[in-house]
């Protein structure tokens, strides 16, 4: 698969670079941002941690704002970064920010016009890390991280697929997508009215049938503006308790749903997805 080199910047000792290539599951060009720390540029294989970005966000804006490239570069882990969704001119669209381009909302859309392109679950899960492993001096130690929309993805990507991920982590995600307006919205559009189906793309359904325990760790603010009406993090939890799985949950006044709340935890993330993927 041909990759075209976007740009590629030094930092921390280690290389932050950016690529297009053509996406087979998406049927369009996708870019990535990947970071590889300085052990993997002098041939080294490690860990990768891949981090899905929220509603409206590019591949860029985790890389640019968070300052994960500092103790990635220290702890010896390469970081990617996916675009989050399909773009370009003759991909279907929506007038709003919480649909179409920009929202892919990690799944496998079977509506119309969604259908021919939104195909994210297929190109996280399986395109994009075939691509990485076979590029890049990356180990199959792997693992997921995510913020708001890309919560839920990595949330639910990683209960669907525990023999594929070593640990999950997530930042103010979507827990219960089915019982809020912007998954509602997308779930509708993209896989149709029958709620049944939506189950398989909703953590608070997901977490609460799980059989192996991935471990999970979220981080929330209580000053987040969507926090009750969009994110139910209540729900998740108490699927949770019952089916007695694992969960460590954060929450921390005064923080909202932005970037400074992800650069203030990231390194505690990191610490923790570093000990998960070393085990």
């Amino acid at each position: 698969m041909p990759l075209t080199e976007i740009s590629a910047n030094k930092c921390f000792d280690g290389w932050l670079n950016r690529f297009e290539h053509f996406s087979s599951a998406l049927n369009c060009k996708m870019k990535f941002s990947i970071f590889l720390p300085l052990q993997a540029n002098d041939g080294h294989p490690v860990p990768v941690i891949y981090f899905l970005s929220g509603l409206t966000c590019t591949d860029e804006n985790f890389m640019q704002k968070s300052g994960v490239q500092r103790l990635a570069s220290k702890l010896g882990v390469a970081i990617v970064t996916p675009d989050t969704s399909p773009r370009g001119t003759d991909i279907a669209d929506d007038p709003e920010y919480d649909m179409g381009q920009g929202a892919g909302f990690y799944l496998n859309a079977t509506q119309p016009p969604w259908d021919a392109h939104y195909k994210m679950y297929d190109y996280i899960v399986d395109e994009l890390p075939k691509l990485i492993d076979n590029r890049f001096p990356v180990t199959d130690k792997r693992s997921l991280m995510g913020h708001s929309m890309g919560g839920h993805g990595a949330l639910t990507i990683g209960l669907k697929n525990p023999d594929r991920y070593r640990a999950i982590s997530a930042f103010a995600p979507i827990c219960n997508p089915s019982e809020c307006p912007w998954g509602q919205k997308a779930f509708s559009g993209y896989l149709g009215e029958d709620k049944s189906t939506w189950q398989q793309y909703d953590a608070t359904y997901l977490i609460g049938r799980a059989t192996a325990k991935t471990p999970i760790l979220i981080e929330q603010g209580l000053d987040d503006a969507v926090l009750n009406e969009q994110l139910k993090p209540e729900n998740l939890i108490a699927a949770a308790i019952e089916n007695g799985y694992p969960l460590e949950f954060g929450e921390h006044h005064g923080y909202d749903h932005g970037y400074h709340f992800i650069a203030t935890f990231i390194d505690k993330h990191l610490h923790w997805h570093y000990e998960q993927l070393m085990r």
